[in-house]
């Protein structure tokens, strides 16, 4: 029988010694971060614009198969 009480009891400490709260608003910035994120991605506020970003993809892939391609 375990005798040792859950970590995820109401009223337990955390093993740094404190009650969970600053886990709790570490959770809550990175939810609001990815929350402005999409709302940013909408409007279309985009830093790279996405045919960029697929024609480096494109580069990459293509570099890799022309080097497998021609070394193997």
């Amino acid at each position: 029988m375990n005798t040792s009480e859950p970590a995820g009891r109401p009223g337990s400490e955390t093993p740094s010694g404190r009650d969970g709260t600053e886990k709790l608003n570490w959770i809550d910035r990175r939810r609001e971060k990815i929350r402005a994120e999409i709302e940013r991605n909408r409007r279309g506020d985009h830093k790279v614009p996405t045919w960029v970003l697929a024609a480096a993809l494109v580069l990459i892939v293509g570099g890799w198969l022309a080097l497998v391609l021609l070394l193997g």
